[in-house]
């Protein structure tokens, strides 16, 4: 029977796609300054681009946020970034406009692979269209693609792409129902 045997991992492979200096400076900015709970989202907004984050224009991030790599993050326009959001980004994740991602809610590029004994380090983007809106305390897993105007209940895991206009909710989550908007 085979066993996973994590002293032969090996992710030599993975490139975080900054030099070692560049992401230790992140890591000092990220630790002291956004995941601090002072007030105010412009400064943090300039930090993410002074470090490669490509921003659209009145992006709201509330305190406590904790981004991995920022140079692998797009947001676009009048998005909204809740307390306490991780987005573990290894990979690239693009958030488009108008989009709310409430307290706690965690974006998850990368994850293990279990059925290798050697437990490979596996990297997917996420991406989240215009209008999504993903509930507090919810993941969305490597891979997924959450489709206009989608939402993702509260404390839900988005295990595969969300349909536009389609609320989901639950672990995994499913479709529960149409969203319906101007009514």
């Amino acid at each position: 029977m085979a066993a996973t045997d994590l002293s032969r991992f090996n992710n030599d492979w993975y490139d975080p796609g900054r030099p070692a200096i560049v992401r230790a400076l992140w890591f000092l900015a990220n630790a002291g300054l956004m995941k601090s709970s002072l007030p105010g989202s412009r400064w943090r907004s300039s930090l993410l681009r002074l470090f490669g984050a490509k921003m659209g224009k009145g992006v709201v991030i509330k305190p406590c946020v904790n981004i991995k790599y920022p140079w692998n993050l797009t947001i676009g326009a009048h998005t909204w970034i809740g307390e306490n959001v991780w987005i573990d980004n290894l990979g690239e994740v693009v958030i488009g406009s108008n989009c709310c991602l409430s307290q706690g809610a965690f974006l998850l590029c990368g994850n293990h692979d279990y059925k290798k004994e050697t437990f490979d380090l596996m990297v997917q983007p996420i991406t989240l269209a215009n209008g999504v809106w993903i509930g507090a305390k919810s993941v969305v897993c490597p891979g997924v693609q959450c489709g206009e105007h989608s939402v993702l209940s509260a404390g839900s895991v988005a295990t595969k792409n969300m349909e536009p206009m389609k609320i989901y909710a639950g672990n995994p989550a499913v479709f529960v129902r149409e969203r319906v908007l101007g009514s």
